[in-house]
């Protein structure tokens, strides 16, 4: 099943999306939230088997919001492609490398970036993010692990490299909460309708190839990052945790930086794409 959240900011729409249609769900949800993932898909396949949800009129001129509510836990693992740690300068890493990004940076995916104001180094990366479906603390095995997973989104993991590396003190989080900078969806897609560990993510900067690979590439497999989380730390329904990016971005030196009137877009094969376009601080202020 594929959820989608419809509307203005602050006032989206839950919304089933078929082939053929998408459905109003305020009948059964006021948001795609985690109490919802946790058990309101039934109902919702039941009364869309059933013909019971009405749909939702003028779904194809409205605004797509992010396809969960904002999450407790913004969760992120660094440096999971091989390819990705070369260019950043760094061995691949032996222990899964973990960093936190404010939940309030969950946007739309075609939403209106600003580019943060004094940035000179704001970067791309398309990475598969993971929808967690219920309360998952020390899962036994790696096994067990897939039934804590709701579904799967496509996220753009935006990164501000300067104050992320020359200015970090050692940690990431300074380049990576600026407001907008996790776009999100355009669906939520539920686990039993992709094969999320071989699909292909992209990313193109105004036309042109960034990034160009699959997900069978992971260091860390999705089963051993939900279940090594787990034992870190709980994780409730509705948390995203992101798996990290391929390599081509501008880190690497090949590219330039993201610029104002920059257009950017993500994709990962079944759970579609993103645009944004990439405004000045000072345009948006």
């Amino acid at each position: 099943m594929k959820f989608a959240q419809l509307g203005p900011i602050g006032a989206e729409i839950p919304a089933l999306v078929t082939d053929s249609a998408t459905y109003d769900l305020r009948a059964i949800t006021a948001k795609i939230d985690g109490a919802f993932l946790e058990s309101g898909i039934p109902e919702a396949q039941r009364l869309l088997d059933a013909g019971e949800l009405p749909v939702l009129d003028g779904a194809a001129e409205m605004r797509i919001g992010a396809p969960i509510a904002r999450p407790s836990a913004l969760v992120c693992v660094g440096m999971n492609y091989a390819a990705h740690a070369a260019e950043s300068g760094s061995a691949p890493p032996e222990n899964m490398v973990i960093f936190n990004k404010l939940p309030n940076t969950v946007v739309g995916p075609n939403d209106v970036v600003v580019i943060p104001k004094g940035s000179v180094k704001t970067d791309w990366e398309v990475e598969l993010g993971i929808v967690i479906g219920k309360r998952a603390s020390y899962i036994e095995s790696l096994e067990a692990a897939e039934d804590y997973i709701a579904g799967y989104v496509v996220v753009n993991d935006l990164s501000e490299r300067t104050w992320q590396i020359e200015l970090s003190g050692g940690q990431w989080g300074k380049g990576k909460s600026a407001p907008g900078f996790s776009p999100t969806g355009p669906w939520l897609v539920t686990r039993d309708e992709i094969d999320a560990q071989n699909v292909r993510l992209r990313s193109s900067v105004n036309g042109e190839t960034r990034q160009d690979s699959t997900t069978a590439d992971m260091i860390f497999s999705i089963a051993h990052i939900v279940h090594e989380l787990s034992q870190y730390m709980v994780l409730e329904p509705g948390d995203l945790v992101l798996t990290g990016t391929p390599e081509g971005v501008a880190l690497s030196g090949r590219f330039p930086y993201l610029a104002a009137g920059d257009v950017v877009e993500v994709s990962i094969e079944g759970l579609g794409g993103q645009r944004q376009e990439y405004v000045a601080y000072e345009e948006a202020n």
